[in-house]
């Protein structure tokens, strides 16, 4: 596992028709959706191997949980 993944994120002055406010919300779109951010928070700090599955694992079984009320709030299952 490298760990080196670069991304270069940017936004262009012409791309948003010269309006900075919408040119930094679609640079901060961009950076979320490339979860650069994230990515810098989680290695911030040492995490062991363990603990990162453990987590891994109680987001995965969330996910599942918020699928299932999804599916079931669509369908109208209570």
């Amino acid at each position: 596992m490298s760990g080196k993944h670069v991304v270069n994120v940017e936004v262009s002055l012409r791309e948003t028709r010269g309006d900075v406010g919408k040119m930094i919300r679609k640079f901060m779109k961009k950076v979320k959706k490339e979860r650069i951010l994230e990515d810098y928070l989680d290695k911030r700090f040492y995490e062991k191997p363990s603990v990162r599955r453990r987590k891994e694992k109680a987001k995965k079984i969330c996910n599942a949980r918020k699928a299932e009320q999804e599916r079931n709030r669509k369908l109208n299952i209570k």
